[in-house]
C-alpha cells in the first residue's frame, strides 16, 4: 500500500488523553511532539476562562503508548533567533530526554511555531533528526525529497479538509507514496469545542483506502 494517513499533534497537553481515546476507538495512529524541558502540569495557561495544562511525564508515558514520540525542543523557542549552541541544546537534549522517558528512538521534530531557516535545518539534522515538520498547509499529498522542512497537508480545522479527503480517496494505490498529513493541537479542540469536527474527519477517512500510520512510518524511516 502506498497511501498513508498520519496525524501530528503538539505540546503534550492533557487534552491528548481524550485524543488518544478517540484514536484507539478508530484504530488510528498519531505522532506527538513534546517539549521535555516544560513537560509538567506546572506549565499551564488560561484562555477565555478555560485552563490548559501540560501532562506530567508519567501521565504522558501512559497516554502515548502505541504512538510515535517526536521532539519539539526543550522549551518551545523560535529556533532561528538562537545561536548555534542553544539550538543544538534545545533539539539534542529534548531528543535524548524523550528517548530516555519513552524507551524509543526519536527521529522526528516539529519546529516550534513552524519557525526555522536553513541554518536551523542543518543544526537539527546534525542532532540526529530524520524529518522535521513545519506548520501551514501544503494542500497536497506528495512527499518531497527533503524531509527537513516538510509542510503538512493541512491543519485539522482547515476549510479544505473534507474536499482533500475526497481527493485522497480517489487516488490510485500505486507505487508512488502519497501521505495525507494532518496536524494540530488537542487543546484547540478543547478551546474551540471541535471534538465533533475531529470525529467527522475520522469518520470521513475510514473508507479512503489508506493505511493509518505514524509520521515516521509514513515517511518510511
Amino acid at each position: 500500500m502506498s497511501k498513508y494517513v498520519t496525524f501530528s499533534f503538539d505540546d503534550g497537553t492533557e487534552q491528548d488523553k481524550d485524543l488518544c481515546a478517540m484514536l484507539r476507538e478508530y484504530g488510528y495512529k498519531c505522532t506527538f511532539n513534546l517539549n521535555s524541558g516544560i513537560q509538567s502540569a506546572s506549565y499551564c495557561w488560561e484562555k477565555e476562562g478555560k485552563k490548559v495544562r501540560r501532562l506530567n511525564v508519567d501521565e504522558a508515558i501512559e497516554a502515548y503508548r502505541g504512538h510515535e514520540i517526536a521532539a519539539h525542543t526543550l522549551t518551545h523557542p523560535r529556533l532561528e533567533t538562537l545561536d548555534d549552541e542553544t539550538v543544538r541544546n534545545e533539539v539534542f537534549y529534548d531528543k535524548k530526554n524523550l528517548e530516555n522517558w519513552f524507551g524509543t528512538e526519536v527521529v522526528g521534530l516539529a519546529y516550534p511555531c513552524g519557525s526555522y531557516d536553513r541554518r536551523v535545518m542543518s543544526l537539527v539534522r546534525s542532532c540526529g533528526i530524520g524529518y522535521a515538520r513545519t506548520t501551514g498547509n501544503s494542500l497536497c499529498f506528495d512527499v518531497p525529497e527533503s524531509l527537513m522542512d516538510y509542510r503538512p497537508t493541512c491543519h485539522y480545522a482547515s476549510p479544505e479538509i473534507f474536499d482533500l479527503i475526497e481527493k485522497f480517496a480517489l487516488l490510485p494505490d500505486d507505487e508512488e507514496r502519497k501521505v495525507f498529513f494532518i496536524w494540530g493541537h488537542s487543546f484547540e479542540l478543547y478551546l474551540r469545542d471541535e471534538w465533533g469536527l475531529l470525529r467527522r474527519i475520522f469518520d470521513a477517512l475510514k473508507d479512503c483506502g489508506a493505511q493509518f500510520v505514524t509520521n515516521r512510518e509514513a515517511f518510511g524511516l
